[in-house]
């Protein structure tokens, strides 16, 4: 179904288009990051932070971690400082791309376990489902970032997979 060179062409793409996004958000006001723009997490800076608590938290369960929600707290206030976020958002490209490097076959067959929040409920998933899902949820949300960026005179670059620069 998939490879770890699917994975790793991923791990570039979410890489790219972060650094699209946040290039774009730079010229924006902390105040314009912060605006309610009527989306989901309603504004660009709170979307930005559940992508990125969100990989964490996703990330961890592919590594094998049931229970990630006791040590990641998902936030879309936290980080508040736009430096404090891009320098976290850059470290956590480099951890997805570091764990896609590393794959092997082998390890993306079976089935992922985990627990979500409360705790509650143990569910078992395909974990090749849950890698796609990981990267397709990464490529929603920047969508979305991309359209309040536009919106707000912003311009990221394309969005294209086929625009990704290849090796």
């Amino acid at each position: 179904m998939i490879s770890p060179g699917y994975c790793r062409l991923m791990s570039r793409y979410n890489a790219w288009q972060n650094a699209s996004l946040v290039a774009a958000a730079d010229g924006l006001t902390n105040e314009e990051r912060w605006k309610d723009r009527g989306a989901f997490f309603k504004s660009i800076a709170a979307t930005f932070n559940h992508l990125y608590w969100a990989d964490a938290l996703i990330l961890e369960r592919l590594k094998g971690n049931e229970r990630p929600e006791e040590t990641i707290k998902h936030s879309l206030t936290h980080p508040s400082n736009w430096d404090d976020f891009k320098a976290l958002r850059l470290q956590r490209n480099e951890q997805i791309e570091e764990w896609s490097a590393g794959l092997v076959d082998a390890q993306l067959g079976g089935i992922l376990v985990w627990y979500p929040g409360d705790g509650s409920t143990r569910i078992e998933k395909p974990k090749t489902l849950c890698v796609m899902q990981f990267f397709n949820h990464q490529t929603h949300h920047r969508g979305q970032i991309h359209a309040m960026l536009t919106a707000a005179g912003a311009k990221p670059e394309p969005t294209d997979l086929h625009m990704l620069e290849l090796p």
